[in-house]
Order: C-alpha cells, then structure tokens, then sequence
C-alpha cells in the first residue's frame, strides 16, 4: 500500500483531478440529501414520494452519462495528444446527443407525470405528492444535458475545479431556496415537495448560464458552431463504439437499481421511508469512489493517448490497490453514520428499525461498491474498456440480483430486510469477474487516431 503514496507525480495528477471530482459529487448528492433531509422534517410522505420522483432523473442520467462518459474517455486520450480539433468535434457529438435526451425527458415529466409515478408506486397519496414535483422539476431536465457537457469537457482539458465551483454554486442556491421555498420563509408560501422541484430548476438555470459564461475564457474549450454539425465519420464510429456499452450498462444498471427502488417502495410507505433515507446515505458515502472513478478514467487517458502503455499500466496497479483502502473506508464512515441519521429524521418506529438494518447491510455492500466503481469506472473506462460492465450488470442484476428480490418480495414475501439484502447482492458477486477481467488488460488501449482536413 504504502507504494501508492510513494509516487509523487501520480499523486499529484490524482490528487488535482479526485478532489475536485470527489468534492462535486459530494455536492451533486447534497442536493438529493437536502430534499430528502428538509422534506423529512416536513412530513414522512412528501420525502418518500420526491425520492421515488427523483428516480426519473436518476434513469435520465443514466442516458446522459453514457453519452458524456464516451466524450470524456475519447476527449482525454485526444487531449493527451493534444489534437484540439477533435476534442471539439466530440464536444458537438455530444451537444447533438443530449439535446435528444433532454427534450424527451422533458415531455414525459411535464405531460404525461402519472405514467411515470404509477411504476414506481401504487400508493395514491405518493403518486399525487410525486406527479406535481415532476410537472415543475421536469422543466430543468431541459438544460441538464448541456451542463454535464460543458462540466465534462472542463474536467479532461484541466479545469476540474471550475466544474467543482460551478456546481458547489448551483448546490448551495438549490438547497438555500429549498430552504426558502419547502418551509415557507421570508413571506413565501409554503410550498412542500413543489418548492423543491421549484428550486432544482432555478438552480439548474444558474448553472447551465455559469458554464457558458466562464467557457469564453481564453483557454477553456467551448462549442465551435461551424463544428457542432460537423461530423468526422472515424470519430463519429470511435464515440459510439464506446458509448453504446455504456449506454447499455447505464441502463442496465440504472433501471435496474430503480426496480430496486420500485420493490422496496410497494412492500409500504415505511419501507419506502426507510429506503429513501438509505439511498441519500449511500450516495453521499459513493462521492469519494466516484470521485477517484472519473480521476482514474482521465489520468489513465492522457497517459494511454500519448502512447506511454507501460506508465498506464502501472498507475492501474496502483489504483486497483487503491480501491480496495477506499471501500473499508466508506464501510466505516456508513457504520458511524448510522446513530446520527436515526436521530435525526421523524420515523415512526417500524421504518427506524428498517433504517437501522438497511444501514448496516449498505456499510458493507460499500465494500464491492467502491472497488468495482474505481476499477470498472476507472481502470477499464479509460482504456475503451466498456463493454465488461454492460454484461457483469446484465448478468448479476437482471439474472440474479432482481429475480431474488422479485421472488423474496412478492412470491415468498420475505421480511423487508431480507428483500432489501437481495438487492445488494449483485455489487459483492461482481468482484471476482472484476479482478479476472482486469488480468487480461483489454483496457490498455490507444483509442486516438490522426486526421487531416
């Protein structure tokens, strides 16, 4: 362990780009906990239906960040060969992309919200709770999509910290105005879980108009027109040959971590409540694991664009040992958690009990969590290397984790904690397929090619 530390320009390039990164995920997942924490003090109901809400822009961003994933992975390596112009073509592949995404999000949230909270819930009061934070927020999923492009480019061309202090700005107008807007203050009528769509979608404003203004700077990279339509037909290829794995583990993955979501959430309101509360825990625990993920992915990269395998291929040593200091970590952080977060929010006692239990079944599930994030995330993203997680997801989630909890929920009707454990099954079962894949060492690739006019 201690030759992780011992490398003193590894650290450096990991320390500048984790920090930041791991910092703005902190952020991102501090606005899901600042609804969650203000709407919980308001009433049980408003929390749990927002959470089920939110599970919306949860599958939408599993759109998104296959297809910001595939740009930041081809948008490093091309950086680190320092071909400025391709980096601005895949920055218009993926405008054109999100632009689609945003839009069709946008129509279902805003137009047809009671198709959406009918899967995740069969509880009326939830339903109609979750349909008017959909109806406001939905407006917001029309910029999201831009922001996380410009905040990707940012991250791979050495403006991580900018990306952090854009969204650190939008978290913190987002949970002042849930603030404001949830409880009522300053003369402002009380306005519940639609303040908090309210909010997002004020903050989301903020943010989209932050990335524009700061990328005019002279030497940040920002949309050239005459490019964004301009396609280089190689590039065009290479982008999807990467993005479509993505795209099919996110999906794999993020509905199915949603099918999750929708089983706990019909087993009743406290076991909603109490899984609500988990999932805030969790994500905010995952920050620093996917914080050293989106690092690794740039780092290993540049190193991989500029054709230097062997220097590569050793800070994939370091980090895959890395990963593993990073998941005890976290177990332990989850398991000091645990006293305080039951103090804090208003359960009644059954969905305490729950909480409790479901917070020490995720301390250790963060274990298998954080080492496939850095390694799968990581390690194999920044080679190319997409196509391990979209079959590990289909196979361990859809044939085994879903089936069981499916099975132990509404066939056997199990106890709650017993159908909660299933579905922290697939992330423990993944680490053996994890480490054989990496021994191969099909994630050390050169992705970058040379064009000419």
């Amino acid at each position: 362990m201690t030759k992780i530390f011992a490398d003193k320009d590894f650290n450096k390039k990991m320390l500048s780009l984790t920090l930041p990164m791991a910092f703005q995920q902190l952020m991102l997942a501090a606005v899901a906990a600042a609804d969650a924490i203000m709407l919980g003090r308001l009433d049980q109901n408003s929390m749990a239906a927002v959470s089920l809400a939110t599970q919306v822009q949860f599958v939408m961003n599993m759109f998104l960040a296959s297809m910001t994933g595939a740009g930041s992975i081809l948008g490093a390596q091309y950086w680190g060969k320092q071909d400025r112009k391709s980096v601005d073509d895949i920055f218009g592949i993926m405008l054109r992309i999100v632009a689609v995404i945003d839009i069709v999000f946008f129509v279902f949230c805003v137009f047809y919200p009671q198709l959406l909270m009918a899967f995740f819930t069969n509880d009326p009061t939830l339903a109609s709770i979750g349909m008017k934070y959909l109806r406001i927020a939905g407006w917001s999923y029309l910029l999201v999509g831009f922001s996380q492009c410009y905040q990707a480019v940012m991250k791979f061309s050495g403006h991580a910290t900018s990306s952090a202090v854009i969204s650190t700005s939008a978290v913190i107008i987002n949970i002042v105005l849930n603030l404001i807007l949830i409880f009522g203050l300053l003369g402002v009528p009380q306005m519940g879980a639609e303040g908090a769509a309210t909010a997002t979608l004020i903050s989301r404003i903020t943010e989209i108009a932050a990335c524009v203004i700061i990328s005019f700077k002279s030497d940040y990279v920002r949309p050239v027109l005459r490019r964004i339509f301009h396609r280089n037909r190689q590039l065009s290829h290479d982008f999807l040959v990467i993005c479509y794995p993505l795209l099919g583990a996110s999906l794999l993955w993020g509905i199915g971590f949603t099918s999750y979501t929708a089983i706990m959430g019909h087993l009743g309101q406290d076991a909603a409540a109490a899984n609500s509360v988990t999932a805030v825990v969790r994500d905010l625990c995952c920050c620093m694991c996917n914080g050293v993920a989106n690092a690794t992915s740039v780092v290993l990269g540049y190193e991989l664009g500029k054709g230097d395998i062997e220097t590569a291929r050793d800070y994939g040593e370091k980090i895959k040992a890395l990963s593993f200091l990073i998941g005890f970590i976290t177990m332990a952080v989850v398991l000091v958690l645990i006293p305080p977060v039951l103090k804090f929010y208003k359960l009644n006692p059954t969905a305490r009990s729950y909480l409790t239990g479901m917070l020490v079944i995720t301390a250790f599930y963060m274990i298998g969590r954080c080492i496939n994030t850095v390694i799968i995330n990581g390690i194999f993203a920044g080679g190319g290397d997409t196509k391990f997680d979209m079959y590990s997801n289909l196979v361990m989630m859809w044939c085994y984790g879903i089936p069981l909890a499916l099975l132990a929920a509404f066939v056997f009707k199990l106890p709650v904690m017993v159908v909660y454990a299933f579905t922290c099954l697939d992330e423990v079962s993944k680490i053996p397929w994890v480490f054989a894949h990496y021994r191969k060492y099909r994630w050390l690739n050169n992705l970058t090619k040379d064009f000419s006019e």
